[in-house]
């Protein structure tokens, strides 16, 4: 018997990545990353997306919105990656970790960070920041 007292076994691990060096390379990760999602992510789950463990330390949960955006949640020890993502969106720096742009970003977001991710890992029940989003997404 297990002790009651023991952790059940994560439900998903660590993928090391595997960088990708173009846009077609990325449309291709998009593609598998979704299935992966479709298949694994059940239709009551919530705060479901990636977390990207960066090699320099850090990590950043990426999620899609429905309403067209990508929304992530920088870890404070990967704030230094900061200066990528506000010339990647075009946007200013949030006050809080989470930062909001349009998901037309994502494939010049994944190109930025593709060299600096170590692995990857799908997430269940990450909050992305939603305590923090008092105002209603930028349009």
């Amino acid at each position: 018997m297990q002790d009651s007292e023991e952790k059940a076994a994560p439900r998903f691990k660590p993928v090391p990545w595997s960088g990708l060096e173009t846009a077609a390379d990325v449309e291709l990760w998009i593609e598998e990353h979704n299935r992966s999602m479709q298949d694994n992510i059940g239709r009551n789950e919530s705060g479901y997306g990636v977390c990207f463990t960066l090699a320099e330390g850090g990590d950043v949960f990426l999620q899609t919105t429905q309403d067209g955006y990508l929304v992530l949640d920088v870890t404070p020890d990967a704030d230094w990656i900061a200066p990528l993502i506000m010339a990647v969106a075009g946007i200013e720096r949030p006050k809080a970790s989470v930062w909001i742009m349009p998901d037309d970003k994502l494939i010049e977001l994944m190109m930025g960070l593709s060299s600096l991710i170590a692995s990857s890992i799908l997430v269940v029940g990450h909050h992305f920041g939603a305590r923090h989003r008092k105002q209603p997404l930028p349009r």
